[in-house]
C-alpha cells in the first residue's frame, strides 16, 4: 500500500508586491499513489481579477496561460521530463509533457474529460481537481511539484503567482520552483 502525502502552499507574485495585495493564493495538494488532488483558492479582491465565465462545454485548449489561469508542474525527482497541466477558471484545460527544460511540448494522452471543478462565491473562488497520474508514472515514484497561476487583472495586466521565483523573470518552468514534495 501507498502512503498518502499532503502539503499546504502559499502562492508569491514575481513582482515583489505589485500585484493586487488584495489577493491571496494558496491551497493543498495531496497525493495517494497514482492520484494527485489539488484545491486551490484565489480570494479576497477577486473582483479586480479577469475570470473567464464558466463555458458549458470544457474542452482540452492551448494557451490559456494568455488569460487568467491555474497551473501545476511535477516531474520523478532527477528525472528530465516533467508535465504541466493548465486549469482555466472557465473550465478549459491542458496536459503537457515536456522532454526537458522547455523542450518536446506535447499533449499527454489518455486525458479526454475536464480534469477539474471551479466553485465560484463571493470574494473566492475555488479549483478542485482529482487527476490520476499518466500512465508509467509509478504510483510510488517521489515526485517534485510546482504550483503557479497567471492572474489577469479586469485592467489586462499580468501577475505571476508561484510558490518561489528563483530566476530574473517569471518562470513556470524552472525546476528550482518545484518546492512540494510528494
Amino acid at each position: 500500500m501507498v502512503a498518502s502525502v499532503s502539503q499546504r502552499f502559499e502562492l508569491c507574485p514575481f513582482d515583489g508586491g505589485s500585484a493586487s495585495p488584495a489577493l491571496q493564493l494558496g491551497g493543498e495538494i495531496h497525493r495517494e499513489g497514482r492520484h494527485l488532488l489539488l484545491r486551490l483558492r484565489l480570494a479576497g479582491a477577486i473582483e479586480s481579477v479577469h475570470l473567464p465565465a464558466p463555458v458549458a462545454a470544457p474542452a482540452r485548449r492551448d494557451g490559456l496561460w494568455a488569460t487568467t489561469c491555474f497551473e501545476c508542474f511535477w516531474a520523478v525527482e532527477g528525472a528530465r521530463p516533467y508535465w504541466e497541466l493548465n486549469l482555466s477558471p472557465a473550465g478549459h484545460w491542458n496536459l503537457y509533457r515536456l522532454d526537458d527544460y522547455r523542450d518536446g511540448l506535447r499533449p499527454e494522452t489518455g486525458y479526454d474529460l475536464p480534469p477539474h471543478r471551479v466553485v465560484r462565491d463571493v470574494g473566492e473562488l475555488t479549483l478542485q481537481l482529482d487527476l490520476p497520474l499518466p500512465e508509467g508514472l509509478a504510483a510510488e515514484a517521489p515526485l517534485q511539484v510546482g504550483i503557479t497561476s497567471v492572474i489577469e487583472e479586469r485592467s489586462g495586466r499580468l501577475s505571476y503567482w508561484a510558490l518561489a521565483h528563483p530566476g530574473p523573470m517569471p518562470d513556470f518552468h524552472h525546476r528550482e520552483a518545484f518546492l512540494l514534495r510528494l
